[in-house]
């Protein structure tokens, strides 16, 4: 006999979990119970939203489903922050939430949602489970949608009863359902091999999920051979070395103009798995819509995702990895005019991305991102939520492998600190820093208190600058002297770190920050540095004052 929340815990070990996320409640106590006698590691967590946030970035960085557990009704629509994230971000989750028992289902019982009508535009699948018998039919189902295509989260509900319920015969056998692969077709291959073949300014632009480190290598290298330039995505940096002499950079929010201007007069424009949405796209500006101007190759692993926005020239229909498997068996004969050019964008990406030295106030960013860089573990794991602050990160930053970044394109704040915790459960042999600016910090800062119970030593840098940047900038811009709403009042960063029994110190000039990182990491505890940025240090190169004047530098 084995009870619907043993068959839960059989199911998922089945498919290879050893990790969950979650928050307690009293819907899913059978679970709770099972996970007693099994060897999957539970964190548990302080806020739902946190938790699927972790869930999000364990399946960023592993490319397996991040497993989270929440109770019904509050619990649930907390977690759908996570849910949001993972959905447009195309991150495989799966949320398990507990739901009233059976007999009590549509009277508006206690905490009662809905979950296959409220959860949809979330998700890409929302199931409920009302025979447990059918357990592991379900969750094997959730593994498949969650991975296969274009990933993403999918939602199981689980009434209270059902979890409960024993089943006299189990299935005799629980196993993980496989997810096929999309491999390109020989005829594309070929096709592809022509265009790049004669095309003089070719770009590839490398974005989504479902890559291997492998897979990363083999594009790197094919990009050497046929010498043609590569960009990546929004928030997908991790995807090709910096330092490559093909790196063109960062396709995102505040690209490169020199950038921007080769997309714009590219004679192949190459979208390897990601959707070139709107931040990567600036826009939708880059590529006309719905017939681009340039000629395009696009290639995703989900059918739906080819003509969706853009029509493509030739549209391949695979995954990453077999797409670049298939990339290296390409013969390409270099253009030597080609050379030159991915040799003129890279330089080009190296002056976008060194930092200013100095700016307003005692404290700089720029020396203390090159600090960062020069100075932390290639395999360093980066995570950030949103805001200004970012900025430094994603421009200035320079990623050398891949997994090393776990950030939302979907620009959700909050997901910093959440995210460092499931990156060091992940790799805890690795150094993991997050990046949170105050406002950011507030939105799920408590789960700093979850990297101290698991003892977990992430290290946090607060940039501290007063206000919600992002929004502010954009007042100054469009309502200029008329500031509303965006003004902060904050808690003492590094006494908070200390109260939860973690390090924390303040930094208020930029000569202290090394040293200040070096006592953070030595001290082997979660910790917190809070930086004292000056409020009219907005952007790298504006100030407030300039965004609301006239004629100012951009």
């Amino acid at each position: 006999m084995r009870t619907g929340g043993q068959l839960i815990v059989d199911t998922l070990k089945a498919n290879g979990v050893e990790q969950l996320f979650c928050v307690p409640g009293e819907s899913y106590l059978a679970v709770l119970d099972a996970l007693v006698d099994s060897d999957v590691n539970v964190t548990v967590c302080r806020q739902e939203g946190g938790a699927a946030m972790m869930a999000d970035a364990w399946g960023r960085l592993t490319g397996k489903p991040g497993i989270c557990f929440v109770t019904r009704g509050p619990g649930a629509t907390n977690a759908t922050a996570g849910l949001h994230v993972a959905r447009q971000d195309s991150i495989p989750m799966i949320l398990f939430i507990g739901q009233v028992q059976r007999d009590a289902r549509e009277r508006e019982a206690f905490q009662e949602v809905e979950y296959r009508r409220a959860f949809t535009e979330f998700a890409k699948w929302v199931g409920e489970i009302d025979d447990p018998a059918r357990i592991p039919e379900f969750v094997n189902r959730a593994f498949s949608v969650a991975m296969s295509g274009r990933p993403g989260p999918v939602v199981l509900a689980l009434p209270e009863d059902v979890l409960r319920a024993e089943v006299a015969t189990p299935p005799a056998r629980i196993a993980p359902n496989p997810v096929p692969a999309n491999h390109p077709g020989a005829g594309e291959m070929k096709d592809l091999a022509q265009r790049i073949s004669h095309a003089r300014r070719p770009i590839m632009i490398l974005g989504g999920t479902r890559w291997t480190e492998d897979a990363v290598r083999e594009v790197e290298r094919f990009a050497e051979r046929a010498q043609i330039p590569v960009g990546c995505s929004f928030r997908r940096q991790m995807l090709f070395d910096h330092l490559h002499p093909c790196y063109a950079g960062d396709v995102g929010i505040g690209i490169n103009p020199a950038l921007a201007e080769e997309i714009r007069k590219s004679d192949l424009v190459m979208l390897v798995g990601g959707r070139f949405s709107e931040m990567p796209s600036s826009g939708y500006t880059l590529l006309d819509v719905p017939f681009p101007a340039q000629p395009l190759v696009h290639v995703h692993a989900d059918a739906g995702e080819l003509g969706r926005v853009y029509r493509p020239d030739l549209a391949i229909n695979a995954d990453a990895v077999s797409f670049a498997r298939a990339l290296s068996g390409l013969d390409i004969d270099p253009m030597p005019e080609r050379a030159a050019h991915v040799a003129a964008l890279h330089a080009s990406y190296l002056d976008w991305s060194t930092p200013p030295e100095t700016g307003p106030g005692d404290l700089h960013m720029g020396p203390i991102i090159t600090w960062l860089r020069e100075n932390l573990p290639e395999d360093t794991i980066l995570s950030n939520g949103a805001g200004n602050y970012a900025t430094w990160v994603h421009r200035y930053y320079r990623f050398r492998r891949y997994a090393t970044q776990a950030a939302p394109c979907s620009g959700s704040m909050g997901y910093g600190v959440p995210a460092a915790v499931a990156a060091k459960q992940a790799f805890p042999e690795r150094t993991v820093v997050a990046f949170a600016g105050d406002g950011c910090f507030m939105m799920h800062g408590q789960e700093f208190a979850t990297a101290v119970q698991h003892r977990l030593p992430i290290i946090v840098i607060v940039v501290n600058n007063s206000m919600y940047g992002t929004i502010r900038m954009h007042q100054e811009r469009d309502y200029p002297g008329r500031v509303s709403a965006t003004q902060l009042t904050n808690p003492d960063f590094a006494a908070l770190a200390r109260a939860y029994g973690g390090h924390g110190e303040t930094v208020e000039k930029t000569a202290d920050f090394a040293a200040a990182f070096e006592r953070a990491r030595d001290s082997g505890m979660p910790a917190i540095l809070e930086l004292k940025l000056d409020p009219q240090a907005i952007t790298p190169t504006r100030t407030l004052d300039q965004i609301s004047g006239t004629g100012v530098k951009r």
